[in-house]
């Protein structure tokens, strides 16, 4: 198999250190294996801003999906009620999992390149007072745009919901201080910005909320409280876990501290993107989102001609190894190009040289 750069918002390029980490075998009883994932569990709670006071930490096995169906399945009783904000593909899943799951929620939708209006959400809050619960994501990588998290705490904490952020594409490259945004549970996944493998996800929860919990739950794998109660008490999984994604995680987060922490790796993410941005531009190729609202994750780019192939793109990009990702509009015929994980300076400019290759421009 060809070894190729991932430009995707996940999985993504890993570190050769990271994956060397996989190659070992652990056992999921071993006291060894245990810290690890309690290690995990304090350096989390770090990058969080937060303290073992007021926050916990649960690791949940699956995908980053399955970790934010555990947050909705375990803290949304039958009393409650859920205002779910949406503008892209993935805040609509939360939709879709609150209609399985039986839930009593209402959505507030607007355009996949448009913000929450703030004036339109109090108007919401105000008429409908039975809403208890408010979920939002943060980085929408249907489009890359950033949404407005500091707007959505200030109404949660005005209207006294418990703030659900779907931060996947997010935490560890963007700071987030979850405290003083008053965040009651943050949910992000292993192989993100803090550059880990796929295999399971993790909730940054305000622990009095959490405690309050116990029973919602309307699943048994998925059930949030559950499994922090087993993991707080003796630094155990309650069910298999993926101990090779585990200690991969581990030295992904370590790997992160050595980089400068958040602040660092976030402005080499800023970097490779406004520098993917403006070399595309010059060839004719511009971004869905306008640069105000945009993210350094990952940019959705708009066709440059009504001829344009991507497969024929896309094959062509691959075979110079690097791996893009398809749009995932329905209006508008786009591609999108992540710079999250081991990507750097250099990979962006080689990957445009190629680009302006394809676009019969001769690259200097």
């Amino acid at each position: 198999m060809n070894t190729y750069k991932l430009l995707t918002p996940g999985p993504l390029t890993t570190s050769s250190t990271v994956k060397e980490e996989m190659l070992y075998d652990r056992c999921t009883w071993d006291d060894d294996y245990k810290g690890i994932t309690q290690k995990i569990r304090a350096q989390l709670l770090e990058i969080a801003g937060a303290n073992e006071e007021e926050y916990t930490v649960v690791l949940m096995q699956g995908s980053g999906t399955f970790a934010v169906e555990s947050v909705l399945t375990s803290t949304v009783s039958d009393e409650d009620k859920l205002l779910i904000i949406t503008n892209g593909a993935y805040g609509e899943r939360m939709v879709k999992m609150a209609s399985y799951l039986g839930l009593n929620y209402t959505e507030y939708n607007v355009e996949y390149n448009g913000y929450p209006v703030e004036e339109e959400l109090r108007a919401i809050l105000n008429e409908d007072q039975d809403i208890t619960h408010i979920a939002m994501v943060h980085c929408e990588t249907t489009t890359g745009i950033l949404n407005p998290l500091k707007m959505i705490s200030k109404l949660s904490t005005a209207y006294g919901t418990t703030l659900i952020i779907d931060a996947m594409s997010s935490f560890g490259g963007i700071e987030i201080d979850v405290s003083a945004l008053g965040i009651d549970y943050l949910v992000s996944s292993a192989n993100k910005c803090i550059q880990g493998v796929p295999g399971f996800g993790f909730v940054i929860a305000k622990l009095d909320k959490l405690e309050a919990c116990e029973g919602i739950a309307r699943s048994l794998s998925l059930d949030l409280y559950d499994q922090w109660k087993e993991m707080h008490k003796s630094g155990k999984w309650r069910y298999t876990s993926p101990t090779h994604v585990v200690a991969a995680f581990s030295k992904a987060l370590d790997e992160l501290d050595e980089e400068g922490g958040v602040s660092a790796r976030f402005a080499r993410y800023q970097h490779n993107n406004q520098l993917l941005r403006e070399r595309l531009a010059q060839l004719g190729i511009h971004a869905y989102i306008s640069d105000e609202r945009q993210s350094p994750i990952i940019t959705t780019f708009l066709f440059p001609s009504e001829g344009f192939s991507f497969d024929a793109f896309y094959a062509y990009v691959k075979e110079r190894g690097y791996v893009i990702y398809p749009g995932k509009l329905t209006d508008v015929d786009t591609f999108r190009i992540g710079n999250i994980g081991e990507i750097y300076e250099e990979d962006i400019n080689t990957l445009c040289n190629v680009i302006e290759q394809y676009m019969g421009v001769v690259s200097v």
